[in-house]
């Protein structure tokens, strides 16, 4: 299985999805999960904070869950990971249980990666990507690195 995506490939899983659940987002501004899910919420997609620590508070205009069976009843199109790879079976058994067929994409962060939990996934029909950050690639896809002076065309030191 090979950590390689082509660009369409995740403008498609980008642009179809409306309503992701991040597992593990932190209520620490400076957390990545933190800034990562606000980001997407900011790009309008509605996105539902899971993590046990912080159930009940409100986090980015949204009730934090406690578990991914707390939104059972929620249409979740993507399945964001910020957990350790060790950690990703569980997560993946229980969104493929609750979410199917609605469910298209589990999407484990930059570091996070699990062969087997992926190939049961994609074996289930829902798109996989593995150690990639949904921002990032949002930004890169879709021009927003222009405003920082990246992916421009122009090779400068001027300012």
């Amino acid at each position: 299985m090979s950590e390689t995506y082509s660009d369409d490939l995740m403008r498609d899983v980008l642009k179809r999805t409306k309503t992701i659940a991040c597992i593990g987002v932190s209520t620490n501004p400076v957390r990545p999960s933190h800034y990562v899910a606000r980001y997407l919420g900011l790009r309008g997609y509605r996105v539902i904070p899971v993590n046990p620590a912080y159930a009940g508070q409100e986090l980015l205009g949204e009730t934090v869950r406690g578990d991914l069976s707390d939104l059972k009843d929620e249409p979740i199109d993507m399945v964001d990971i910020f957990r350790r790879s060790e950690a990703v079976p569980p997560i993946v058994e229980d969104s493929l249980a609750l979410f199917l067929p609605q469910l298209q994409t589990i999407w484990m962060q930059i570091g996070v990666r699990h062969a087997q939990a992926a190939a049961q996934a994609e074996a289930a029909g829902v798109t996989v990507i593995q150690n990639r950050c949904p921002k990032i690639e949002y930004q890169r896809l879709f021009g927003e690195l222009r405003k920082g002076g990246f992916n421009t065309g122009i090779i400068s030191s001027r300012l």
